[in-house]
């Protein structure tokens, strides 16, 4: 239970409209009780008032009814009140975890994460992150409130019958204190196993919609369905089993107060108080322990569902709770301005496993253009990892700028270079939007040149065929690029390496996949804006590279300079 802490910390700030939501519960349980209660005491009463003409006409009709009718509305507006206030404290919380759990995770580097699948943590941040809100709304609110009830149902019984409170309340509490624990123990099987079902279920739906040109390619589509429906029936299975789990919770809740009706029943029927006979009031305690029902109910769910909120908080703490494997200096005031890089006697490799690079030194004056080619899993990408700080190397040097990089802070380091990767991310959102992303930001008149500089670079990468409609820059692209080829994407993304002005460019294969041409006039692009800047090009082939001062073959972790010319 002791990873549940830091979440509860969390749930400070939001305190206020968490008692709120308490408080309105706790009216909503006592108006539902006092009701029914003051139903079965009129009923009654109106009943024993009438059996003569004298007590009929003597009897007040209109203060009960008007006490019903002021419950009802009073136990309806609570409720209303209670589901707005507790869902609304929900909604903040979940915004605060979200919040909370990203500014945890991204400090932390690939190696921190290198464990995890897109799938998987996808997961863990929005399914795990919204099961937390169990332990709010299904856990705090209701175990709170029944207990709350359990002492003023006492106070209310007891002004009429001290045993009777004392037997009733006294058998509500063992129920509150036995029941939860069968259920946590019945559901914790099944709670856990509906977290990982899940898990591995968004995994593999995650895994088959971003494989989809793959799959269709190689043929495998319906593998992979066959895969996904097995694991569909597998996540559908443990929801079962959590719903069997449910349905026995509330037929035993039913069952207990069935029997402390029964009780009540029977303890009542000598008199209540200083009534021997059984009377309207006989009829109040009766009711007042029919109506317990209600407020005992949330219980069982409450702790069916603890399993799975614990194995939540579990999974998201596995990452929020870790040191950030590369540290850098926010004091730093160091800033690059050349770009040129420095590397020496650099090894690396991935969890002790094989080394990548052995002893590799490297050293690209400020304006060079270097390429590095080498076959494919030779480690070159692990290279341009180090140098961006990806990865922490076990030991060597890399400077930038004659200093080493881990004395920049992260935003110098990061303002200092510009990479242009493989895969090219794009937003869902306007072509705007996802150039303007390498521009500080600007607002008013500005914005106008601001606009200007994005259609001409947009000219500059070859895709003047995007400005010929109207607003242009306001063209909606698609989730990830949908409405753009591929040659088009990677366009964007050497347009956004053109607009940010940074010393040192890292190109990570940026046209591989690409057709010749395309590739040529990508390349020529790139090289004819970039005269003044230092850049260091990862290939797993030469050609393309006329412009390069200087070429590398990276073969068993050491680098032997390439005869271009030859």
């Amino acid at each position: 239970m002791k990873v549940l802490l830091p979440f509860l910390r969390l749930f400070k700030r939001q305190w206020l409209m968490m008692m709120l939501g308490l408080l309105l519960s706790v009216i909503t349980l006592l108006a539902g009780v006092g009701l029914l209660s003051l139903s079965g005491w009129f009923l009654s009463a109106t009943a024993v008032a009438g059996l003569t003409v004298a007590t009929a006409q003597a009897f007040n009709f209109f203060t009960p009814a008007g006490g019903v009718r002021f419950l009802s509305i009073a136990r309806t507006a609570s409720r209303y009140g209670e589901r707005l206030t507790t869902h609304e404290a929900t909604f903040k919380l979940l915004t605060e975890l979200r919040v909370w759990a990203w500014r945890r995770l991204l400090p932390l580097s690939a190696e921190n994460l290198s464990g995890l699948r897109r799938g998987d943590l996808l997961n863990r941040l929005v399914a795990d992150i919204d099961t937390l809100d169990h332990l709010y709304l299904r856990l705090l609110i209701p175990i709170s409130a029944s207990l709350l009830l359990i002492a003023a149902l006492y106070g209310f019984i007891a002004w009429f019958d001290a045993s009777l409170a004392l037997s009733l309340c006294a058998f509500l509490l063992m129920v509150w204190l036995v029941l939860p624990v069968v259920f946590y123990r019945l559901g914790k099987a099944p709670g856990e196993q509906l977290i990982e079902t899940k898990q591995a279920f968004r995994v593999q739906l995650l895994d088959f919609i971003q494989g989809q040109a793959e799959l269709s390619l190689f043929g495998a589509n319906q593998r992979f369905m066959d895969k996904l429906h097995t694991q569909q029936l597998a996540f559908f299975s443990s929801q079962t089993a959590m719903a069997n789990i449910t349905a026995l919770s509330q037929a035993m809740l039913i069952l207990a107060n069935g029997f402390a009706v029964l009780m009540m029943l029977f303890l009542a029927a000598s008199g209540v108080g200083d009534t021997a006979p059984p009377g309207p009031l006989f009829a109040m305690i009766v009711f007042a322990t029919m109506a317990s029902l209600e407020m005992m109910m949330p219980i069982a769910g409450a702790f069916q569902h603890l399993s799975s909120t614990v194995l939540a908080a579990t999974r998201v703490s596995a990452i929020t709770e870790q040191t950030p494997a590369i540290v850098f200096d926010p004091n730093s005031q160091l800033q690059a301005n050349s770009g040129a890089i420095e590397i020496s006697g650099l090894n690396f490799c991935y969890r002790a496993q094989q080394p990548i690079l052995q002893e590799l030194s490297l050293s690209i004056k400020a304006g060079e253009k270097v390429a590095i080619v080498g076959k494919t899993g030779c480690g070159k990408s692990s290279l341009l990892g180090l140098i961006t700080r990806e990865w922490q190397a076990q030991s060597g040097n890399i400077l930038l700028d004659g200093k080493p990089i881990q004395d920049y802070s992260e935003a110098n380091l990061r303002a200092a270079m510009t990479v242009v990767s493989q895969r090219v991310h794009l937003f869902s959102g306007t072509l705007r939007d996802n150039l303007r992303i390498a521009l500080p930001y600007v607002a008013g008149e500005k914005r106008k040149a601001h606009d200007e500089r994005l259609c001409e670079v947009i000219e500059q990468v070859g895709l003047g065929t995007l400005l010929q409609d109207k607003d242009p820059l306001d063209a909606w692209i698609g989730e990830g690029g949908r409405q753009l080829s591929g040659g088009e994407q990677r366009r964007i993304g050497v347009a956004r390496a053109l607009l940010r002005d940074a010393p040192l460019l890292l190109l990570d294969e940026p046209t591989e996949g690409l057709d010749k041409r395309t590739e040529r006039d990508i390349l020529a692009t790139i090289f004819a804006h970039s005269s003044n800047k230092t850049i260091l090009m990862i290939s797993h082939r030469t050609a393309g590279l006329s412009a390069i001062d200087r070429c590398f073959s990276l073969n068993h972790g050491q680098l032997l300079e390439v005869d271009l010319q030859r």
